[in-house]
């Protein structure tokens, strides 16, 4: 049975329906429309890039970092660089990453080792103050990941780990779609698992850890060469590189086995700088895991190198911003 309503109220409840058809259709063009910064801050530079909702970079910008690279003065050069590369205040959220861990809501800057005084750096709150910008902050390995994740070598997959082969070797994971960080914010400091429990002491405490193996300080103190000439000796044939690079990839390969027995992810992908020599160590890599994980838990693996590069962090912190702003907004 049909039941008549009379027209008053079909036109009250018709605008009511419009209204909040319309709020919604407003909100999501003013996410499409909108642009947000991404901020990688490193030791010796910091980099900035303008992004647009679908990942275009609209504009991208390098400055030096201070010297010291203590809070307050990175702060500083931050907020000016980010008046260089949005004169007309076309953003509306912030994103960064730190060479270091936050806390799990995104919003401090726990430490930063290799930067003076990083301790309990309250960093979103000091820039949403300079900005009027809502901020969030991640460790750069967490962004590095959420890059290639969104625009790069991890777009096809929901569960998949990073690592960054570089002067240290950093780590980040995500599960289901998530960055996964745990209830602190520390989670996946892949590069220091124990690897030997008789190996070189970390400056994390530990002992033997996958830093002390794979990393390019590692890879100095073992044969008192750059990786990027032991790339580049492989490359024209040199037995003796191409022999430490095998022995490289079992080392990888051994600590890559623990990851994909606890998290089996679909995907694995190798950043930094030493994954230029990616052809190089990888078939020892998978020999590795071939031989030591059952074949449930690496079914479908696939192991593969970083496609953002440099430009991975700027783009991660991006995808932050995106994500907190529209959290913030829903």
């Amino acid at each position: 049975m049909a039941i008549l309503l009379p027209t008053n109220l079909c036109k009250a409840v018709l605008r009511c329906f419009l209204s909040r058809k319309f709020a919604a259709w407003s909100e999501d063009f003013k996410v499409v429309s909108s642009q947000v910064i991404g901020i990688d801050v490193g030791g010796t530079a910091i980099k900035l890039g303008r992004f647009a909702a679908d990942g275009t970079c609209l504009q991208s910008l390098t400055v030096a970092a201070p010297q010291p690279t203590t809070p307050e003065a990175v702060l500083a050069v931050i907020v000016d660089a980010i008046a260089q590369i949005d004169p007309l205040d076309q953003t509306v959220a912030i994103g960064v990453g730190t060479p270091g861990p936050s806390d799990a809501a995104g919003r401090i800057a726990k430490i930063a080792i290799n930067l003076p005084g990083w301790i309990d750096v309250p960093l979103a709150d000091w820039l949403e103050a300079k900005t009027g910008k809502p901020t969030a902050i991640a460790n750069d390995a967490n962004c590095a990941l959420l890059g290639e994740a969104w625009l790069g070598a991890g777009r096809h997959f929901q569960n998949l780990i990073l690592l960054t082969l570089g002067t240290g070797v950093g780590g980040a994971i995500i599960l289901d779609g998530k960055l996964f960080i745990g209830h602190q914010g520390a989670a996946g400091e892949l590069g220091l698992i124990s690897l030997n429990p008789d190996g070189p002491i970390c400056n994390s405490g530990n002992q033997g850890s996958l830093e002390q193996y794979a990393s390019a300080t590692a890879i100095r103190r073992r044969t008192l060469k750059e990786p990027v000439e032991l790339g580049f000796l492989a490359q024209q044939g040199d037995a003796a590189a191409l022999t430490f690079w095998e022995k490289y990839g079992r080392n990888l390969g051994i600590g890559l086995t623990s990851l994909i027995y606890v998290l089996t992810p679909q995907a694995i992908v190798i950043g930094g700088g030493i994954s230029g020599s990616f052809e190089f160590f990888i078939p020892a890599v998978k020999a590795e895991i071939e031989k030591r994980v059952q074949p449930l838990s690496r079914a479908g693996l696939q192991i593969l190198p970083a496609e953002l590069g440099n430009f991975a962090g700027i783009v991660g912190a991006a995808k932050l911003a995106w994500q907190n702003y529209i959290i913030r907004n829903s």
